[in-house]
């Protein structure tokens, strides 16, 4: 008998609240503290590519400057490395020369990690970082 009261009142949340609908599209600001931590974050995530810099540029880009600074920094250093790394492993397949393309995949990975998390130290003590060599792709 309550399952039909609700249906009739358009009220599926019950106890007289309004149904759920998501999160609102006005995200609050990050405070300082989470906006270093995920400024901090986009650097260390360079060690698995370019994908957790960019989601995190794309989901807190408007919410904290630095972690917008930050994580763009890292998205412009390592797309060009995820890049040829994700190009070098599929070309290992060719005979003869993928063992060459191994090892390369291999290196780029090590340097780009080594770097990444050079500069997730760095940033995670409220500096920004420039990486040195850096194409900043995205503006």
């Amino acid at each position: 008998m309550a399952d039909n009261a609700r249906e009739h009142t358009g009220n599926q949340a019950g106890h007289g609240q309004p149904p759920y609908h998501g999160v609102p599209a006005n995200a609050l600001p990050l405070t300082a503290g989470e906006d270093r931590q995920w400024a901090t974050l986009a650097h260390f995530g360079g060690i698995l590519g370019c994908v957790p810099s960019l989601l995190i540029y794309l989901i807190f880009k408007d919410r904290g400057p630095f972690t917008a600074q930050e994580s763009k920094e890292a998205l412009n250093f390592t797309l060009p490395p995820t890049i040829a790394a994700v190009l070098a492993n599929l070309l290992v397949f060719i005979p003869v020369v993928g063992n060459l393309f191994a090892v390369l995949a291999t290196v780029i990975w090590i340097a780009v990690t080594c770097f990444s998390v050079a500069a997730g130290i760095h940033v995670n003590r409220g500096q920004p970082h420039r990486y040195e060599f850096n194409l900043r792709w995205i503006k």
